[in-house]
């Protein structure tokens, strides 16, 4: 949303102009957002409530304005793993067994990313469990595909369009998408500092409208999102080769050993407007999730921190300012996850409690 809202012009629609800012890895983005040096980044959900939390870091107030999207990550792994008879979650498993513990590596792009956490709870619903069975480590998205080329990994979970290009590379194949885990779950959100917001409100209001017309834009039709698609696989952007994005975007999946479908769940952008509002019950499952891995040591105050930092109320100003959209009555939703579990945000640390594999001592 962020590049067509800049690319079509919905930026100066609403008084502002976007000055995208290319960035190498997720700890660049979170270096420059800490420091001022970007007013807001497209950001991984969970980067930002470790900002608020200081998890490996000095605590920041943050805020999330709204979700860019849902849906449309993946977990690769290696064909390699697939010539020992690993086609799924159950072979994996099998095949970790067999071996001591950390013998196989997977990567994820930042510790309190979404994309560790979908690793972590896919393997998790497995009975494998990420700190003990496995060794895990932070790579950038653009680096995935060449350590599994030279074997530094068996596994990564990653957005588009590493994981279609791992496949086309013929080194791995899509063992699952981040919908088969969360259907539906949020992904990328628009997040920044919170004094920034109280500084420039009108500004912020502007962005959020601005980014929610460009999430409507994409939506709009298929031909929408294949232009989506070419404009972002640009050199200025991801430097990639449209296929690679296209079809996954337009929820078309070849996991690279013989299936291909039509995903239920496919990227989603808009959705009615449903799609970018910042339902606390997201923010808190990312907590529950630092509490069953350990990143945090005792129960936060898990409502408290999401209404700090999930800003509904410029969410809801903005989207009056779009029009056309009805926010929700409530600011929780329910999910059933891989593993059966319901959330739905009424008893977090009860959920968080509640699994079977958890890091130990957590």
């Amino acid at each position: 949303p962020l590049a067509i809202a800049s690319l079509k012009g919905f930026d100066k629609k609403y008084g502002i102009t976007l000055v995208p800012s290319k960035e190498a890895s997720w700890a660049a983005v979170r270096d420059k957002l800490v420091a001022g040096e970007l007013d807001a980044a497209h950001i991984l959900y969970g980067m930002l409530y470790g900002l608020e939390l200081g998890i490996a870091s000095k605590p920041q107030a943050m805020a999330n304005l709204m979700t860019l999207n849902r849906n449309g990550q993946a977990i690769t792994l290696s064909s390699e793993l697939q010539e020992k008879g690993v086609t799924d979650l159950g072979g994996l498993k099998k095949l970790i067994d067999l071996q001591a513990p950390g013998s196989y590596t997977f990567a994820h792009t930042f510790p309190t990313g979404t994309h560790a956490m979908w690793l972590y709870y896919w393997l998790a619903s497995g009975g494998i469990n990420p700190f003990d069975d496995i060794r895990t480590v932070v790579v950038p998205p653009p680096q995935m595909v060449m350590n599994m080329r030279i074997g530094n990994m068996s596994g990564f979970c990653v957005g588009e369009p590493w994981n279609a290009r791992a496949i086309n590379d013929r080194i791995g194949f899509t063992a699952a998408t981040s919908q088969d885990i969360w259907p539906e779950h949020p992904e990328k959100i628009l997040g920044t500092r919170s004094e920034w917001v109280t500084r420039h409100p009108n500004t912020a209001r502007a962005l959020v409208a601005a980014l929610i017309e460009a999430q409507r834009w994409i939506d709009a039709s298929a031909e929408n999102t294949r232009e989506t698609a070419r404009l972002l696989a640009r050199r200025a952007w991801l430097n990639t080769k449209e296929q690679y994005l296209s079809g996954r975007m337009l929820g078309e999946y070849d996991n690279g050993i013989g299936r291909r479908w039509q995903d239920a769940h496919p990227m989603r952008f808009y959705e009615r407007g449903e799609v970018s509002f910042p339902w606390l019950s997201d923010g808190m499952w990312f907590l529950t999730q630092f509490r069953r891995w350990g990143l945090l040591k005792s129960a936060p105050d898990y409502l408290a921190v999401a209404q700090r930092i999930n800003r509904i109320d410029v969410w809801k100003e903005a989207a009056q300012a779009v029009g056309g959209i009805s926010a929700p009555t409530q600011a929780m939703r329910s999910s059933t996850l891989i593993d059966g579990k319901v959330w739905n945000g009424a008893d977090p640390e009860g959920y968080a409690r509640s699994f079977a594999i958890q890091r130990k001592g957590a």
